[in-house]
């Protein structure tokens, strides 16, 4: 870590007065060291001289209430573990100070940093919400790079945190978010001074130890559409005793988020937004006529099944039921005709897909466009000064985070076997089926009928953290040092209610007449309370039907996650060189994850039910070997653990220090792990700096060798059954030459042989900062590469079954089986492939003080991102790498910028915010063609008649006012135009729109009040 000792800046500027005030002259300045503070003996909150841009917020009035460290205290900027004097590190770091937070009025400061362009493919309350099994939704997590939360380190206070999740991210919901006074984003590997997940770099919260006062917030919003409702609260104190030896910090937050949605079947969304259209990649099946395979079409619709019910292959095919149960023609649109044949093909559609036509059996409107959020934090610390240079203290933090999320309406079946004897059908299709000499047909329905899923997670964290700090004087030299022992628990359950067991609901629509009475055929189900349900309409199914088909008792996962960490080390000038002193840090540390999984009988598979006989009774209809009886969140048993531990030697040599020549350093890190599951693997960085004679002009550069090692849920994943319909089987077949849509079980399993990834970063910067002709002008510029290998990975359900039928690999035949009843395919994760990236950030800021002679201040900050580069590859034989930069379905667009725009004065201040990324594509992969000079489609590089996603532009403003010197009122307008999001769309019928990058919510309102005493 970058530290500016405050004993030396003493013997450097003599009697400074503000380091604090420093920050405020560098005024965003990337990585200004040796700058002359103002005076004043306030310390500085925000960065030290690594940093890549400190906070243009921090006034001279925020810094006032702040309170001088302990004596020894270092204020540190995350990028190096030295913590020498003027020390530049290479590695570029962005800071986000507490009041550019403030000035967010976001509800959960995990919104406020994932804006920054550099963080890309984050997840939040916004995505995930079509998911069931995935345990993620409402979970808040960091992706730098594009690379992915889990590889990315967030830590708080420089430790890290116990996961939320068994891939081993922390829920940054559960911070104590009013102490977060800056938090720092390394944009680049640091393995070799933070360990493993470092390799798109690490997000370090740094919280206000020694906070003195009382402050609080309270906080509401609403979107324009009238939903998503938000409340927050959050208070914090701190106090110092026994002479300013003894401190103590305490605060609580409560915040509740409604969440935004769901819709409805059909098109419509929650509230009045009209921009779902449906938007689909029908499939034409045709790859060598001159046309383009892929079509881009709005209102796509899946011909095997309506919201009321379908008739989807044989002789009455194209037999739809309405609300009140009568057989009416269906719409298929795209002027499509049923073949009436076996495989239930339709003429003039695409495959499994027409355009146009009814529409009201959509499913993909019904899915939540926001979970909602409700969170709970307590926060305290406690610090002793054992001596004026040494410190003791212990930290506490329990929070709870609820989430609930709608993953679609109904539950969607398609192939069920109808038989014609059954009673519910109407005279005129059981006379049809007498016609056509047939007994039974097959049957698709968004089961309207149906209460609709809902998914409700429940994470709680427990986080005990002891330590000592300080200096102590070593060969004559102020060395600085760090222990520690962290101790975590996070306890996740997740209840899914409204949920169908699917085998039920097969015994539930097989209804015979029996003395007259319609009862279920099979007299088993009978006896375990089977009650018959009539699906030919919008007929509610009676409480005795519903209680067996969907029972009060889902499926529920109970998980268990436990972190022990420790750490010890040292840091120090041992040497005086020729052009500075030689800075050293070392250390060791350790850490053990464990985490045990316990799920309901009936998705897990357990055959003694005896713990659990009276919510989840026996019964011969389901299979109890094998579990995954439900329709979706059939989660397993399981468990796993590894341990790890590690040393580390991180060195700063200084090799220049000139007036002629200006000053240069060379900083090289290395360290040694040892994981329990995979043995030794080393990670290394070499960079330095070059502070040359040009006015306020400096160079740098770094490279590392970084390294992840495979996670709980990779190794050792409990497995995951999780029903897929409309999966493409792409065998011919005389009835459906181009495949078939079937419903498979696709099951996910841990791998315990897996290797850590490894990965090459390398970063080349600029840095122009405070230059004498223009004092208030930061400017900074960073190029980077990252290769990573043996990354951990799985191909999806899909990709392994055309590999194996369309590209004739042999390699992934043996995953799955698509014949007879039990079509299933298993995914496991193995490390098989590479990610390959490259672009450079830029970052510029500007203080103007007293602006025409206005008084206060006028700031300008701008980050920017481009991609230029994000290359995945299978690493399978036949596979080809697909490039996904400036494909806006995904998470790496080419540029995405943020600009801020700040006036402040002592009565007001007055914020205007701009969030834009740039148009983008579909995906790289495709080939855009007119028909009739289309090439041959192929897997890798298809053919399509339409690939782009426009970016978007979101214009922020806000502001507040200083009521007294005490309180101030604010407000915040997000999304002020209103900015539809572009379609995503996809080769499916669910939510076409990518959360990740483009807001799904709309204009949102928040107001709020603060004060500070």
């Amino acid at each position: 870590m970058i530290t500016v000792k405050r004993s030396h800046f003493a013997s450097r500027f003599g009697n400074a007065t503000s380091i604090a005030a420093l920050a405020i002259v560098l005024v965003a300045a990337p990585a200004a060291a040796q700058v002359q503070p103002p005076a004043g003996d306030v310390p500085a909150t925000a960065t030290g001289p690594g940093s890549t841009t400190p906070d243009t917020s921090i006034t001279p009035a925020d810094q006032a209430s702040e309170q001088a460290p302990v004596a020894g205290s270092d204020i540190i900027v995350t990028g190096s573990r030295i913590t020498a004097s003027g020390f530049n590190a290479p590695t570029p770091t962005t800071v986000v100070g507490e009041e550019q937070i403030a000035r967010n009025a976001q509800p959960n400061i995990f919104n406020t940093i994932a804006q920054l362009p550099s963080l890309q493919g984050s997840t939040g309350a916004a995505t995930g919400t079509f998911s069931t099994s995935s345990g993620t939704q409402g979970l808040s997590s960091f992706s730098l790079r594009g690379l992915g939360t889990i590889r990315t380190l967030t830590l708080l206070d420089g430790q890290r945190v116990v996961g939320a999740n068994v891939t081993g991210v922390p829920d940054i919901s559960q911070f104590p978010q009013l102490l977060i006074k800056r938090v720092d984003i390394v944009t680049g590997g640091a393995s070799a001074s933070y360990g493993s997940d470092a390799v798109g770099g690490v997000i370090n919260f740094v919280t206000d130890t020694r906070f003195e006062g009382f402050k609080a917030n309270a906080q509401t919003g609403v979107t324009t559409y009238g939903d998503g409702g938000q409340v927050l609260l959050q208070a914090a104190a701190g106090h110092a005793f026994a002479d300013d030896r003894l401190h103590l910090v305490v605060s609580t937050e409560y915040a509740k988020d409604q969440g935004v949605g769901p819709g409805d079947f059909g098109e419509d969304l929650a509230g009045s937004r009209d921009w779902y259209r449906a938007t689909t990649l029908v499939d034409t099946g045709i790859r060598n006529n001159g046309n383009p395979q892929f079509l881009y079409r709005d209102h796509g619709q899946a011909y095997q099944y309506t919201k009321y019910g379908l008739i989807s292959a044989g002789p009455l095919q194209g037999t739809a039921f309405d609300a009140n149960g009568n057989p009416v023609p269906f719409n298929y649109g795209s002027n499509g005709v049923p073949s009436k044949t076996a495989g239930g093909s339709v003429i003039g559609c695409y495959v499994g897909f027409c355009v146009g036509g009814d529409q009201s059996g959509h499913v993909g409107s019904g899915t939540s466009l926001q979970s909602g959020l409700e969170r709970i934090n307590a926060y305290t610390r406690v610090g002793f000064d054992v001596t004026p240079d040494m410190e003791f203290y212990v930290t506490a933090n329990i929070a709870q985070v609820k989430s609930n999320n709608q993953p679609n309406p109904g539950a969607a079946r398609t192939g069920l076997t109808i038989q014609c004897a059954n009673p519910y059908l109407p005279a005129s299709i059981a006379a049809g089926c007498a016609a056509n000499n047939i007994t039974s047909f097959s049957y698709g329905l968004s089961n309207a009928i149906l209460p609709n899923i809902k998914v409700n997670t429940d994470r709680r964290q427990y986080r005990f953290v002891g330590g000592l700090k300080g200096k102590a004087d070593l060969f004559g030299d102020d060395w600085t040092y760090d222990l520690y022992y962290e101790h975590g628990i996070n306890i996740t359950d997740i209840n899914v209610d409204n949920i169908s067991i699917n085998r039920r609901y097969d015994q539930a629509i097989n209804a015979v007449r029996l003395n007259g009475e319609i009862v279920c055929a099979n007299p088993v189900a009978r006896a375990q309370g089977c009650r018959p349900i009539n699906i030919f309409g919008n007929f509610q199914p009676s409480p005795e039907a519903l209680a067996y088909i969907v029972p009060e008792n889902g499926p529920f996962q109970h998980t268990r996650q436990t972190q022990d960490a420790a750490g010890a080390s040292i840091s120090g000038t041992p040497v005086d060189l020729w052009a500075g002193p030689l800075a050293i840090a070392m250390g060791v540390e350790y850490r053990k994850e464990a985490y045990r999984v316990r799920a309901d009988p009936y998705g897990a598979g357990v055959t003694d039910l005896s713990p659990n006989s009276a919510l989840y009774p026996a019964d011969p209809i389901l299979n109890a070997t094998d579990g995954s009886n439900w329709y979706a969140g059939n989660y397993k048993n399981g468990r796993g653990k590894y341990d790890v531990v590690e040393s580390f030697v991180e060195l700063n040599l200084p090799l220049l220090d000139s007036a002629a020549l200006g000053k240069a350093n060379v900083n090289v890190a290395g360290r040694s792990t040892r994981y329990s599951t995979s043995g030794v693997i080393y990670a290394w960085k070499i960079g330095g700096t070059w502070e040359t004679p040009i006015d306020g002009f400096r160079l740098r550069a770094v490279t590392s060798r970084d390294v992840r090692a495979p996670n709980l849920s990779e190794l050792f994943a409990a497995p995951v059954t999780t029903t897929v319909p409309n999966f493409t089987d792409p065998r011919p077949t005389a009835a459906n030459p181009n495949g078939q849509q079937v419903l498979i079980i696709q099951n996910t399993i841990g791998n315990a042989a897996l290797r850590p990834e490894t990965a090459r970063s390398t970063e080349l910067g600029a840095v122009l900062s405070q230059p004498s002709w223009a004092p208030g002008l930061s400017l900074s510029f960073d190029y980077y590469k990252i290769k990573v290998k043996d990354v951990v990975s799985s191909l999806s359900a899909q990709q392994i079954v055309n590999l194996c039928v369309v590209s004739n690999i042999p390699d992934t035949c043996g995953a799955f089986n698509l014949d007879g009843d039990s079509k299933f395919v298993n995914v496991q994760s193995f490390n098989l492939a590479s990610i390959d990236t490259d672009g450079f950030d830029i970052e510029a800021s500007y203080q103007w003080r007293n602006p025409l002679s206005l008084g206060g201040s006028f700031t300008m900050r701008a980050l920017a991102t481009h991609v230029i580069k994000f290359v995945t590859d299978p690493g399978l034989p036949g596979t080809v790498p697909v490039d996904t930069a400036g494909a806006n379905s995904g998470a790496t667009p080419d540029w995405k910028l943020l600009a801020i725009q700040t006036y402040e004065n002592d009565k007001f201040n007055l914020t205007l915010q701009q969030r834009w990324f740039s148009n983008g594509v579909i995906g790289n992969q495709y080939v855009v063609c007119d028909p009739g000079t289309c090439p041959v489609s192929t897997t890798a590089n298809p053919t399509i008649d339409y690939n782009r996603m426009k970016g978007a532009f979101y214009f922020d403003i806000g502001g507040g006012v200083n009521v007294t010197k005490e309180v101030s009122m604010y407000f915040k307008v997000d999304n002020l135009f209103d900015h539809d999001p572009e379609p995503s769309p996809q080769t499916n019928t669910g939510l076409d729109v990518n959360p990740a990058l483009y807001d799904t919510l709309g204009r949102i309102y928040r107001v709020g009040v603060r004060a500070r005493f």
